[in-house]
């Protein structure tokens, strides 16, 4: 007999007045998790079954700390929830720990593996900062855990353990058999006669390590050295824990993709017919073949569903139906880029690469014994300009806080290593590895709503390229097909668009004036919600005005300009977001876009 296992991962996390931060990860948790019959999330506490996490991080705000605890026992599955047992948990913690607790919890089911996620204040019950000991953390919590659920449910007894490591023989994940075959191996060899440790002479628990080795060698990660001994692949931990997680993924792909054709077909009676399409997992290796294989190429296509990508809710994914005729899965680390359900995206991958601006720092640096400054630079390059060598400095001072490995001395000189380039390649791994992918959103509505619109489009946008993107004739390929059909036809009835014998000839202006046509009708209509004028702005012109809001069209985003009597809309730029409330000024250019001179003095660079 022996207790019930509970997995527990913690984690310290530092708040400094992040108060947006929090409220974020628990609407993440919120939106994310589902309960067993498919409804969303709900938060819970000690008395309440559904709390208001939003007020919670707002309670914490001014908090050093506060504590993320996910708790997944390994017998979640026999619960309808795991209410009662995490109210438990909570209540030893708080005799553990002497204080009343602040919590908030909510379950996850999800995944084959329920598993609840605890958001604990950092606060005492008499307002002091809770510290917890890393023991408790590592060892005590978990402790607890189990004694609880073997209180419930009565210790495990060795048939049931035996059940449980017989499903591990055939996984195609990391499993406890692996662990223990791994643990013993000596130089990758291992002898599966030398079993050590409490199952040393345990003939039963010996075969089912035997049968895992052959699993092992079927799938080419062990390789048979003798009589019960196997040559164990360098990589099979890494390649066993990505297997998992394609597995995961898979599954999830297979039950978010049906969700979202029923969704589709709302008024059939029978389960439609979903065909099977081809799916790429972007972003975790798989050793076997037979998988279409990924590429750099840009992913187009329809987003399907978004949620987290690992369970501490820091990275995202999202499942986009591609015009390529395949269901991809992408993790798209912590880009926070808004992509409605439904919504066109263009995902493009990122790739680390050293700048022009690395090179010349270790240029200027091995002209002057090592060192870099802005001085030392214009000396070197009498031609490069002074906010040229400021943005290099910039530069280096990201990757300082990044990465801690750059010297920079109080009077602002930069010691530049010799290794330099190769720190600059980390930092932009790990920035590669933060957000993997560039998001452009191509149309916030979906593509059957763009056919008959009067504003420019990704349809028309695609219809008039020269390079146009592969599109394939099944799955969602062919609705976008079908659509780009439908919105040539449109524009041959809007005399947007002639037809020469098969070739159609678009209008020369044709994207600008379908942009023209929807910035007269929004504006328009501004106009009666704000009781002043809409002035359209005019190629050549300046434009003057305090910015108050952006606007998103279908034709873009766009920068709402209130002068003293009327108002103006022009293309957006980030960098007018920090100008809000403020006076911009810019000059309007034949092409649609301005040239601003948003702080900067007469002559100097602006905008463009």
């Amino acid at each position: 007999m022996r207790s019930r296992r509970v997995t527990v991962k913690a984690r310290v996390v530092k708040l400094a007045g992040k108060v947006a931060a929090v409220q974020k990860h628990i609407g993440y948790l919120e939106r994310d998790g589902v309960t067993r019959d498919g409804e969303p999330a709900r938060f819970y506490s000690t008395f309440a079954d559904e709390v208001d996490g939003q007020a919670f991080a707002e309670r914490g705000q001014e908090d050093r700390h506060h504590f993320r605890f996910i708790v997944s026992p390994e017998d979640g599955p026999e619960f309808e929830n795991l209410k009662t047992f995490t109210r438990d948990l909570m209540a030893k913690m708080e005799q553990d720990l002497e204080t009343t607790l602040d919590w908030v919890a909510v379950d996850h089911f999800d995944t084959g593996h329920p598993h609840t996620h605890i958001l604990v204040r950092g606060k005492t019950e008499d307002g002091k900062n809770l510290n917890i000991a890393g023991d408790y953390i590592a060892h005590g919590i978990r402790a607890r855990a189990s004694e609880i659920m073997t209180r419930d449910l009565g210790p495990q007894s060795e048939m049931e353990v035996r059940q449980q490591l017989s499903l591990e023989v055939d996984a195609e994940r990391l499993t406890r058999l692996d662990r223990t075959i791994i643990a013993q191996a000596r130089d990758n060899l291992v002898d599966i006669t030398q079993v050590e440790g409490p199952k040393a002479g345990d003939a039963s628990y010996q075969q089912l390590l035997v049968g895992r080795a052959r699993v092992l060698e079927r799938m080419e990660l062990a390789e048979k050295a003798g009589p019960l001994t196997w040559k164990l692949d360098p990589d099979i931990e890494q390649t066993l824990g990505n297997m998992g997680r394609r597995g995961d993924i898979i599954r999830t792909l297979h039950r978010d993709l049906t969700a979202s054709k029923w969704r589709e077909l709302p008024s059939l009676k029978l389960t439609p017919e979903i065909e099977p399409q081809p799916m790429v997992i972007h972003g975790v290796p798989d050793h076997r073949k037979g998988e279409p294989e990924q590429s750099h190429a840009p992913i187009v296509g329809k987003v399907m569903k978004r949620g987290a990508a690992d369970e501490d809710h820091e990275r995202r994914y999202l499942i986009v139906d591609g015009v390529d005729g395949r269901s991809h899965y992408v993790d798209i680390g912590s880009n926070a880029e808004a992509t409605p359900i439904g919504s066109l995206v263009r995902l493009e991958p990122k790739q680390a690469s050293i700048r022009v601006s690395d090179t010349n720092v270790v240029e200027v640096a091995a002209a002057n014994g090592g060192q870099y400054t802005i001085d030392l630079h214009l000396r070197h390059d009498p031609n490069a300009m002074q906010t040229y060598a400021e943005a290099h400095v910039r530069r280096l001072e990201a990757i300082r806080r990044a990465t801690g490995q750059l010297d920079r001395e109080p009077s602002g000189v930069w010691n530049i290593r010799p290794d330099h380039l190769e720190t600059v390649m980390a930092y932009e791994r790990g920035r590669q590895r933060a957000e993997p992918f560039r998001i452009e959103v191509l149309s916030v509505k979906p593509v059957e709503q763009l056919i008959g619109t009067h504003a420019e489009s990704w349809l028309d946008r695609e219809l008039v390229a020269e390079g146009k993107t592969e599109i394939a004739s099944g799955g969602y390929g062919n609705d976008v097909k079908k659509a780009l059909d439908l919105r040539r036809q449109w524009l041959l009835e809007q005399q947007l668009a002639a037809a020469e014998g098969t070739d159609v000839i678009y209008s020369r202006n044709l994207l600008r004036v379908l942009r023209e046509r929807e910035v007269r009708a929004v504006g328009g209509q501004m106009a009666k919600d704000l009781g002043i004028p809409f002035v359209e702005a005019q190629a050549g012109k300046r434009i003057e005005g305090v910015y108050r809001r952006s606007v998103n069209l279908v034709s873009g985003k766009f920068g709402v300009v209130e002068r003293s009597r009327d108002f103006t809309l022009v293309p957006w730029r980030a960098e007018l977001e920090k100008q809000v409330g403020k006076n911009v000024s810019g000059l309007m250019r034949e092409t649609g876009a301005v040239n601003w001179t948003i702080g900067r003095q007469r002559g100097g660079p602006g905008i463009t």
